[in-house]
């Protein structure tokens, strides 16, 4: 067995480069950006008011001061200013050169054709030029494009930007048991959920799921499943990674050349991942039991989505404080269903008491996946231990 670092090292190996496509602004939000063009606009193009108010002087504080003329956004004035003047401004408005401050309304009186400040405030109120960006900056690529991101790139009057194409994966659920949502179980039978949880995995990930037919525990089944998956990105296998007799996904992509980097991790849960080429076709076989096949979706298969998108694989970790003892660890890497709550510091981690690989219950109660090394010594509570967090 390797260890779960290594595996994600190897698997992330997986990845070929990002496959660009140029998209149009609007339909831009989430994907991964690969680049866009410098913009050649100055924002804000001039000294811009930042309130509702009168442009003045300083050196002509308090007043009283003679209105001279009015500007509004979109409406520059285009007189003459004179010591001892003010123009009636609001927000967004180019301020006139002349003019170092703008003083609020409501600290001022407004008698006629003049104007008075009560009460000067603090700051001057003016959005100097080229305070949020200037000709030539760009956005950095490497990022999933988030509603701020769109604002800005349209501000800059970009109006399309490459981005990776979402990777296409393939999703083979496999079993005898197994039946799709919806049906009703016989004896011996129950209804698959893997599938769907990876695909929705997938789909947080940036990539686009496929979801195959439920391949039977048949050389012929299965070498179907497997040839439905030509010209995915992406195969992910579930079930039949094992070594039982039944667990045949090794075997019959080992018959279609299949190159297999690793079979086995040390980690709880999740040991029995798959993970190689078939021909050009990433491969990633996931454990049968559900908290497994999701733990590993998220360790392993989406980091390596993203890795495909260019963009940080992850997972990312954070940190949290233990809220009781726990034991010593074995001799593989846990992953334990946690509740998070708010802490002084750092949030509380409370694992379950039970961290049974088949209990979907608790993983969908669960904020994170606390982590131990492999042999953690036992850990009292306070102790700080990294967790990934569950959930969009």
């Amino acid at each position: 067995m390797i260890s779960v670092a290594e595996a994600l090292a190897r698997v992330l190996a997986l990845a070929p480069a990002p496959r660009p496509e140029t998209i149009r602004l609007e339909a831009a939000y989430g994907r991964a950006l690969l680049d866009a063009p410098p913009t050649s606009l100055t924002q804000p193009p001039f000294d811009s008011a930042a309130m509702d108010g009168y442009a003045l002087r300083d050196a002509d504080l308090p007043g009283p001061l003679q209105i001279i003329g009015e500007a509004a956004a979109g409406h520059p004035w285009h007189g003459t200013p004179r010591p001892g003047t003010a123009i009636r401004i609001f927000t967004g408005a180019p301020v006139p050169a002349f003019y170092d401050r703008v003083e609020m309304q409501e600290n001022t009186i407004r008698e006629g054709e003049t104007v008075t400040v009560t009460n000067p405030s603090a700051g001057r109120h003016i959005r100097p030029r080229g305070g949020d960006f200037v000709a030539g900056h760009r956005l950095a690529p490497g990022r999933r494009l988030s509603a701020p991101d769109i604002g800005l790139l349209a501000a800059m009057n970009i109006p399309q930007v490459q981005v990776a194409r979402r990777p296409v994966i393939a999703i083979l659920p496999t079993g005898d048991e197994l039946l799709q949502p919806g049906a009703t179980p016989d004896e011996g039978q129950i209804i698959a959920s893997n599938h769907l949880a990876i695909a929705a995995l997938a789909t947080e990930a940036g990539a686009e799921p496929r979801l195959l037919p439920i391949a039977r525990d048949t050389a012929s089944d299965l070498q179907r499943g497997l040839d439905a998956a030509q010209g995915a990105d992406l195969l992910v296998t579930i079930g039949g990674a094992s070594v039982g007799d039944r667990d045949l996904i090794a075997q019959i992509a080992q018959d279609q050349g299949f190159d297999r980097d690793f079979h086995k991790i040390s980690m709880r849960p999740g040991k029995p991942l798959l993970s190689g080429m078939l021909g050009k076709l990433p491969l990633l076989g996931l454990p049968g039991n559900p908290v497994s096949a999701i733990t590993c979706g998220i360790l392993f298969m989406q980091p390596l989505l993203r890795a495909m998108q260019g963009i940080d694989p992850g997972p990312s970790r954070l940190r949290a404080r233990l809220s009781r003892a726990l034991p010593p660890e074995g001799p593989r890497e846990h992953y334990l269903r946690a509740r998070l709550t708010p802490g002084d510091d750092l949030p509380c981690a409370d694992p379950f008491d039970s961290q049974d690989s088949a209990l979907l219950s608790i993983l969908s109660s669960a904020d994170a996946l606390l982590v131990r090394p492999a042999g953690d010594p036992a850990r009292e509570a306070g102790e700080i231990l990294d967790y990934i967090p569950l959930g969009p």
